[in-house]
C-alpha cells in the first residue's frame, strides 16, 4: 500500500510540471498540448534565444480557440492563467523572418510550465498569511492531497461515463442484432412463399 501511495505521489508531482527545450526553425510553428483539469492554476516561464531579423510569437489557446495568453516578439517572460474547464490546452511558438529558411540559425526555446500544487507560490502565501515553515509544508501536503482526491474523483467519473457508454453500445448492438435477425427471417419467409408461387405457376409443384 505504501509503495502505491509513493508511486501515486511521484506521478502527481511529475504530471504537474513540464520543462522542455527544443529548437524552432525559422518561419515555422511548433505547439505543445496538455490536458489539464478544471479550476487549476497554470504558470509558466519561457525564454527564446535571440536571432537577427527574427520575431517569435507565443500564443496559448484552449480547444475552442480562446486565447489565454498571447505575446508578440516574445523573448523572455512569464504567464499565468486558471482553467475554466477540463480541456486540451495548446502552447504555440511561431517564428517569422524575412531572411528565409536556411539563412537564420534555429532558435532555442526553453519552456517551464507548472500547474496545480507546483504552480502555487508557497513562499508568497507564507508571507501574506504569516505561516511558519511547518504550517507551509502542511498547507502544501493538504493541497497535494486535495489534488490526488480530485484526480481519483475524475478517474471515477470517467470510468462511469465509459461504463455507461459501453452499456449503451451493447444495448444498441443487441437491438440491431435482433432487428437484423427479424429482417433475415422475414426475407427468408418471403423467398419461400415467392418460390412456392413461382413453382406453382410453372406447374412444377402442386
Amino acid at each position: 500500500m505504501s509503495r502505491i501511495c509513493v508511486f501515486l505521489l511521484i506521478s502527481v508531482l511529475f504530471d504537474s510540471a513540464l520543462s522542455i527545450s527544443f529548437f524552432l526553425p525559422v518561419n515555422s510553428r511548433k505547439c505543445l498540448r496538455e490536458e489539464i483539469h478544471k479550476d487549476v492554476l497554470v504558470t509558466g516561464e519561457y525564454e527564446v534565444s535571440e536571432q537577427p531579423n527574427t520575431k517569435t510569437n507565443l500564443k496559448i489557446t484552449d480547444s475552442s480557440g480562446h486565447i489565454l495568453y498571447s505575446k508578440e516578439d516574445a523573448s523572455k517572460g512569464k504567464f499565468a492563467f486558471t482553467t475554466e474547464d477540463y480541456d486540451m490546452f495548446e502552447v504555440c511558438f511561431e517564428s517569422k523572418s524575412p531572411m528565409g529558411t536556411g539563412r537564420v540559425p534555429d532558435q532555442l526555446i526553453n519552456l517551464d510550465m507548472k500547474h496545480g500544487v507546483e504552480a502555487k507560490n508557497y513562499e508568497e502565501i507564507a508571507k501574506v498569511e504569516k505561516l511558519k515553515p511547518l504550517e507551509v509544508e502542511l498547507r502544501r501536503l493538504e493541497d497535494l492531497s486535495e489534488s490526488i482526491v480530485n484526480d481519483f474523483a475524475y478517474m471515477k467519473k470517467r470510468e462511469e461515463e465509459m461504463r455507461d457508454t459501453n452499456e449503451s453500445t451493447n444495448t444498441r448492438v443487441l437491438y440491431f442484432s435482433i432487428f437484423s435477425m427479424c429482417c433475415l427471417i422475414g426475407l427468408a419467409t418471403w423467398q419461400v412463399f415467392y418460390l412456392r408461387r413461382f413453382f406453382k405457376a410453372k406447374k412444377l409443384i402442386e
